[in-house]
């Protein structure tokens, strides 16, 4: 429920080196990692991983309507829980959250 794929528009390999790995058909070429490959006698490739983390800004109303909603719960416990799973489920996936509360103007910003 928490965790989703981040398609990254970002064409092209990671920066950071992680690993080798055999060559494998359809691995580019340029990815070959000639020092293992002469040492080892078979292709290997160099495996790279992309860092991109994502920045999650919660923007919440915290209004008088959020005085509304039913006698189990208002549209502000509501809306605290939201956000809570929402950041919950950020903060799992590395990436950074930020937080803005509003009324008629901004009350606060992390």
């Amino acid at each position: 429920m928490f965790a989703g794929d981040y398609h990254s528009v970002f064409k092209g390999r990671g920066m950071n080196f992680e690993d080798v790995r055999e060559y494998q058909p359809g691995d580019e070429i340029r990815a070959i990692d000639w020092n293992v490959t002469a040492r080892l006698g078979t292709a290997f490739v160099k495996k790279f991983t992309e860092e991109r983390e994502l920045t999650v800004v919660l923007v919440v109303d915290v209004s008088a309507s959020g005085n509304f909603g039913s006698v189990s719960q208002s549209k502000r416990e509501l809306a605290a829980e939201i956000a809570c799973v929402l950041a919950f489920s950020a903060i799992r996936n590395n990436d950074k959250v930020g937080l803005l509360l509003f009324s008629d103007r901004v009350e606060l910003f992390i």
